[in-house]
């Protein structure tokens, strides 16, 4: 039995912690079962011990995504897939979850909007109380702690080692970002996320379809010029979002784009609140697309009373076969990701209406009669006649609650199609937005950069005891590579370069994405994990490397990179790049692009070297087709090498594209029969049969 009224908080916003439930569980893995929170408040937490035996005096406390308000994520499939359990315990720690002191989207009421709470106090209170937890179950605390996280949990981790240090020994956010003040600051901040998705949203809108055009051009092999066929107005805004940072070679995530939405629906009404000029002025003052050529928004416009025809569950859309189709396919995604987050099924995330027309994405459904009348919505996913809907706050937890069949709902998207162009007119100071100054005048009409979510924290420093690993992926379409470069500037900053060089590094993972690739839909010629990589291995090794780090003193290697034009370059070698990946390069008949005719061989290499210190080159499998079966394994690695060079002849007995892939992965000791930490990268070259 847990002991609690021994422990005195540190920070005295949160009441006498308690615990609710303490069991053995044997799912995911054999562990202990503590989930509990502070009275007063709305801060809950769970832990995960292991048997005395697998403990090895670590904890770790990894922070869930997007704005946090769930103790539960790690314990899902997707949070095992980043860092959950499985993890901690291999590791040698227990696991500390923490719903980040607010429950949903919605902010404590005793709390209010102080992103201080959010971003790190109660994560810090939580992992304090652990440590009182575990020295019972143990016999002794943790003798080291470790916060991490991915997306806003890679947001929030450096802010808790920041101004929580004495909870935790090091840090490793992957995908964050976020302005830079000086420590102590208690105020919101301000997000470039909010300008990049606006455009992001804004070129998939205009390009519809013809973006899979872009998408090809971009991919190896392809012309390499995306603005191909596009009028003046859409080549503007196509150049802006890759000057803004957007990554080369990822367009096919503006085509089937995998959630980004749901910061436009969880900050768009305080986005109005804070600026309703803006979304006046879009429309009637000049220097404003929706003034200046309304051609660019008329076509999509929505104003529409409609009557809601079918209310459907979570259980409903994975269930029914009508929505069993690929085109239902990130909505099931997202739906499922979402429900067994919050271990509900049976919470109604979409409905379905007759008579729509317009651009839906990010329309504005209000429920204007019935029961949840009032209730203001934002379309995140639309197909036929279904549209799927988020909002902020309550209606975030609650969706379509409440709503019948019959019921009114008001459409219109006049607000989203304002938030497209909201980069042109709220203009950082960040790098990624030179393109829209010139000689530091922004071109056009200005307003106040708004501020984010509360929930998201406060503004980094750079300045921290302990370690930070820094880990950020080539090809992330939600937190784009430039804001994996600001915290690096904020430490320099802070600490200089002997600073920087004792306590941080940053890390890049080549052709990686904001989520697995086995959660992204797989459409056209090439399977998504034919050019995106899993970078879950990458994850957890830079934990291990942390962790010799804190512990032992093992400086780990960081990555080379350069930047400019919004885009960040690796160098192409392994020993100039650094890191933890092979460099992996494919040729067919000597390029990236051979033409062949059905029955001609092609001749394709895969060449591929390891940096320094990165262990050696465990496994090489070819995919010939796109399907990414990787059918063909070479037999002949056997981990000795540090480097290899291998060529297959290949014949297609069908015209069409083909991408010829090359799969390597590499592991610290060259075990080839590692089940975990098999740091993967890959390569393609395009082979067109006629």
């Amino acid at each position: 039995m847990i002991e609690v009224s021994g422990y005195g908080v540190t920070d005295p916003f949160f009441g006498t912690p308690y615990i609710d439930e303490d069991e053995e569980r044997s799912e995911p893995t054999p562990h202990r079962h503590v989930h509990g929170g502070f009275s007063g408040t709305d801060t809950r937490f769970q832990f995960a011990f292991p048997s005395k035996e697998q403990w090895q005096g670590r904890m770790f406390n990894p922070l869930s995504g997007a704005h946090g308000g769930d103790e539960k994520f790690f314990s899902t499939p997707l949070g095992e897939m980043i860092g959950g359990m499985g993890l901690s315990f291999r590791l040698g720690g227990y696991l500390v979850q923490s719903n980040q002191g607010h429950i949903g989207d919605n902010v404590d009421p005793k709390g209010g909007d102080d992103p201080t709470l959010y971003g790190h106090r109660a994560s810090a209170e939580v992992a304090r109380f652990s440590k009182y937890v575990a020295a019972q179950v143990y016999g002794a605390p943790p003798h080291h702690s470790y916060v991490f996280g991915g997306s806003g949990g890679g947001r929030r981790s450096p802010l808790c080692l920041e101004n929580g240090g004495d909870a935790w020994d090091g840090a490793l956010p992957f995908m964050g970002g976020g302005d830079v003040n000086p420590r102590g600051s208690t105020k919101r901040i301000k997000g470039a996320q909010t300008m990049s998705f606006a455009s992001m949203f804004n070129v998939q809108r205009l390009l519809g379809q013809r973006i899979h055009a872009v998408v090809d051009a971009m991919s190896p092999g392809g012309s390499g010029n995306p603005f191909e066929g596009l009028d003046s107005h859409e080549r503007e805004e196509l150049a802006s979002l890759y000057r803004q940072g957007y990554p080369r070679g990822d367009e096919y995530n503006i085509a089937e784009p995998m959630g980004q939405i749901w910061l436009w629906t969880s900050i768009a009404d305080e986005l109005v609140e804070q600026d309703p000029s803006y979304f006046e002025n879009f429309w009637t003052k000049p220097g404003y697309v929706g003034h200046d050529l309304p051609s660019a928004v008329e076509r999509d416009l929505i104003d529409a009373r409609l009557t809601v025809k079918r209310v459907i569950t979570a259980a409903d859309m994975l269930s029914d076969p009508a929505f069993a189709g690929d085109e239902y396919s990130m909505l099931r995604i997202i739906i499922g990701i979402t429900a067994s987050s919050r271990g509900d099924m049976n919470t109604p995330y979409a409905v379905e209406i007759d008579g729509l027309y317009g651009y839906m994405l990010g329309a504005g459904v209000q429920v204007a009669s019935g029961e949840a009348a009032g209730r203001q919505l934002y379309v995140t996913q639309a197909v036929g006649n279904l549209l799927m809907c988020d909002g902020h706050g309550e209606a975030n937890l609650q969706r379509f609650n409440g709503v019948k069949v019959g019921d009114v709902v008001h459409l219109s998207n006049r607000r989203f199609l304002a938030f497209c162009y909201f980069a042109r007119h709220h203009v950082m100071e960040d790098p990624q937005f030179d393109s829209l100054r010139l000689d530091g005048v922004p071109v056009y009409p200005q307003h106040e950069v708004p501020l984010m979510s509360p929930l998201m924290g406060v503004s980094y420093s750079g300045e921290f005891e302990g370690k930070i690993i820094w880990v950020h992926h080539t090809h992330d379409a939600s937190l784009w590579p430039p804001q994996g470069i600001i915290y690096h500037q904020a430490v320099l900053a802070a600490q200089g370069e002997a600073g920087a060089a004792e306590r941080f590094r940053i890390r890049w993972t080549d052709n990686a994405e904001h989520i697995p690739p086995m959660m992204i839909p797989s459409k056209g010629p090439r399977a998504v994990n034919t050019w995106l990589v899993d970078y879950g291995p990458v994850i957890e090794q830079t934990m291990a490397d942390l962790v010799d780090w804190v512990e032992r003193g093992v400086e780990p290697a960081g990555t080379s990179y350069s930047y400019a034009d919004g885009k960040v370059t690796l160098p192409a070698t392994a020993a100039e790049r650094g890191g933890i990946q092979a460099v992996v390069r494919v040729s067919a008949n000597g390029g990236s692009l051979a033409s062949v005719k059905v029955g001609q061989p092609v001749s394709v290499t895969a060449d591929a070297e390891l940096p320094p210190n990165a262990g050696t080159i465990i496994s090489l499998e070819w995919d010939f087709d796109g399907k990414g079966a990787y059918p063909l394994k070479d037999d002949s690695i056997d981990g000795s090498a540090t480097s290899i060079s291998r060529t297959v002849t290949q014949t297609y007995d069908a015209p069409g594209t083909y991408f010829v892939t090359a799969l390597v992965h590499s592991h610290r000791a060259g075990d080839v029969a590692a089940t975990t930490r098999r740091v993967p990268n890959l390569a393609q070259a395009r082979v067109v049969v006629t």
